[in-house]
């Protein structure tokens, strides 16, 4: 629901637009690592880091630190120990159903016990429209680069290994590293979506505009084409609606994004009968 008149949104636009170019930059990361995270079936993955990182941004709130700094730790130490540990799946989801639990209670502690305002606090669960000032944009748009520019450097491998990892190691391909690689690489866009769509709500940036985009297609160029613009319109347009109405981002992001969805699925499936 809109409750701003016209000329008070463009007005509010200006003030937002570190967040609006934060909440670009991390659609079009978070839409290409997605295709990847479908491929390697990491969904859960993705949640059960972003516990660890939220348990981190709340350390970091209370002890008046950094918090982007926070959450990249907590990010980085659940994306390491899901790398090394779970290197099945079966183990995989056992590492991960024990690091969630764990990393939103602690969460929560550290949330309880911050004297501050509580905006701060609910901020850190569903995002906020105005958390992004400079420098955090700036070390939010380097860690995006590294992301970027790493993803390209291992694209091919990582493809193979996504798509059929016993082949790709008979081959020479060194799954391992690669697992360990893209995890770090996971941990790190999981880190800095927290901050625009909060810790319980990344799928939407994350998972959602990659399984969009494999409903209706399967080319290996259009696929990480399409996450990447469904990624970058779900979390835009969400800013957009968020900024000339009363809730927080993230309902509008992940309406969104389950809209684009819903709209690939139907597609996809009348394709598919039509064959």
């Amino acid at each position: 629901m809109i409750t701003v008149d016209p000329g008070t949104y463009v007005q509010l636009l200006a003030l937002v637009q570190n967040s609006i170019i934060a909440a670009a930059v991390l659609g079009v990361v978070g839409g290409l690592i997605g295709v990847f995270v479908m491929q390697r079936d990491m969904a859960f993955a993705v949640h059960g880091i972003s516990e660890l990182s939220f348990a981190g941004a709340a350390a970091a709130l209370l002890l008046g630190l950094n918090v982007v700094a926070g959450s990249i730790v907590g990010s980085l130490l659940a994306a390491g120990l899901i790398g090394v540990l779970g290197a099945k799946a079966r183990d995989r989801n056992s590492i991960i159903g024990v690091l969630m639990p764990f990393g939103l209670g602690l969460g929560i502690l550290f949330l309880a016990l911050y004297p501050g305002r509580s905006g701060n606090k609910f901020g850190l669960l569903t995002g906020q429209i105005i958390s992004v000032d400079l420098p955090q944009l700036g070390l939010l748009i380097g860690i995006s680069i590294v992301v970027l520019v790493a993803l390209l450097i291992v694209w091919r491998p990582l493809t193979f290994d996504s798509l059929d990892a016993e082949v790709a190691s008979a081959r020479g391909v060194p799954g391992r590293a690669l697992s360990i690689v893209f995890m770090t690489l996971l941990g790190l866009t999981v880190a800095v979506s927290v901050q625009v769509i909060g810790a319980l709500l990344v799928l939407a940036l994350l998972v959602t505009p990659a399984a969009a985009a494999l409903r209706v297609s399967s080319s290996p160029v259009l696929v990480p084409v399409l996450s990447m613009l469904f990624g970058l319109v779900s979390a835009v347009g969400g800013i957009l609606l968020a900024l000339g109405g009363s809730l927080p981002i993230s309902p509008y992001i992940t309406t969104i994004s389950f809209a684009i969805y819903v709209v690939c699925r139907i597609i996809g499936s009348r394709a598919r009968v039509a064959r």
